[in-house]
């Protein structure tokens, strides 16, 4: 039940829907029930599911961009647009972050960026902030 959980609140927390995992994924760390690499597996797999999710949802939604419903300006469109052909692929590593981060998932999957690619680029980043966030837990609780 505790890893449902955690997976839950990381597939929830990766898409544009608010939640945390940080919390939940301490929470269990602390509590010392899971062994640790099976916490940020988990966590890890949730995180990144949620962010193919986005991809889809930008792989697909960015063909309805015209109209009236449609959630983000024109404007707001093309400046993500333009900052991800800047920056490129290599941003998802940073999809991890707060606020920009699962933007940055949609913004790929409009864009087309190739699946392997994206998965791999945003795993890299999403199971190295929940191994440090590990690490770190209990490094202090230890």
């Amino acid at each position: 039940m505790e890893l449902a959980g955690l997976f839950t609140a990381a597939f929830l927390a990766a898409t544009l829907l608010p939640a945390q995992s940080e919390a939940v994924l301490i929470a269990l760390l602390l509590k010392g029930d899971v062994a640790p690499w099976l916490l940020v597996a988990t966590a890890s797999a949730g995180n990144v599911l949620g962010a193919i999710v986005n991809w889809l949802l930008g792989r697909f939604l960015e063909h309805f961009r015209h109209r009236s419903w449609f959630p983000v300006s024109e404007a707001a469109l093309v400046r993500a647009q333009r900052w991800y052909h800047k920056v490129g692929r290599w941003s998802l590593l940073l999809s991890w972050l707060p606020v920009v981060g699962d933007p940055l998932t949609v913004v790929a999957g409009t864009l087309r960026e190739p699946l392997g690619s994206f998965v791999l680029l945003v795993a890299i980043g999403k199971v190295g902030r929940y191994v440090v966030l590990a690490v770190a837990t209990l490094g202090v609780a230890g």
